[in-house]
């Protein structure tokens, strides 16, 4: 696996995500290059869950995903992520079996509560894996802004499409900021979670912010670093 493979996938997540050239002083020195590694391949799964029409070819990557992740408890990898990622002991199985929900998540859910409930094994065990990789022991809670934010991503790469119908059939303002303003009012500014997580977060929440608002995203250097300040102080 040579080093090009690697950087390609590391940097179409900084691509998506610019803002983290400021935020990423936040994080230990010694998690940098695992945390990018660990979005990258959390945003392969986004893809995979938010495909849209023949979704074949994505239930292959997430099959085959399946059996790399049990894979690098065995230090089998094959992926290039796999070079960052497979020396943590994280429980990967757990991912694994939890891949096939993002299949069943693409369908529109009936209410709110069908969305987080179809993907609360996928955030769980997101969760349980970025305990070990950023050796944080304070869980409670953590899967909650996992299960929001990837709802969030679910929303503005699909659109309508990740409205649950309820949203879809209320009177009022658009769906999709109706949606946005849903998810935004669980979402807190501070979260639960390692402080890696918590700074995606906040920048996640931004974004969405600005969706249920109808107005860009306001993503100035001086924005980012106060944001991401407000995150990291836990």
């Amino acid at each position: 696996m040579n080093s090009s493979a690697l950087d390609s996938f590391l940097d179409k997540w900084r691509a998506r995500w610019p803002e983290w050239s400021v935020a990423e002083p936040f994080v230990a020195p010694g998690q940098r290059a695992r945390a990018v590694a660990w979005f990258a391949l959390l945003q392969e799964f986004d893809d995979m869950l938010n495909a849209s029409g023949d979704t074949l070819p994505a239930d292959a990557k997430l099959a085959w995903w399946g059996e790399e992740l049990r894979s690098w408890a065995a230090r089998r990898s094959r992926h290039p992520l796999g070079r960052v990622l497979e020396p943590v002991a994280a429980p990967w199985a757990q991912l694994a079996d939890a891949l096939p929900g993002l299949v069943e998540a693409r369908a529109v859910a009936v209410d709110a509560a069908a969305a987080e409930r179809v993907l609360e094994d996928y955030a769980a065990a997101v969760a349980a894996v970025e305990t070990v990789m950023f050796e944080d022991r304070q869980r409670a809670g953590a899967p909650r802004a996992v299960l929001l934010q990837t709802l969030a991503q679910r929303l503005q790469d699909s659109g309508i499409a990740g409205v649950p119908r309820a949203a879809l059939e209320a009177q009022g303002d658009d769906p999709v900021r109706r949606w946005a303003g849903q998810l935004l009012a669980g979402w807190g500014v501070r979260v639960a979670g390692p402080r890696a997580r918590r700074i995606w977060s906040v920048l996640a929440r931004s974004r969405l912010a600005a969706l249920a608002a109808g107005k860009p995203v306001e993503a100035t250097p001086v924005r980012t670093l106060l944001r991401v300040w407000w995150a990291a102080r836990g």
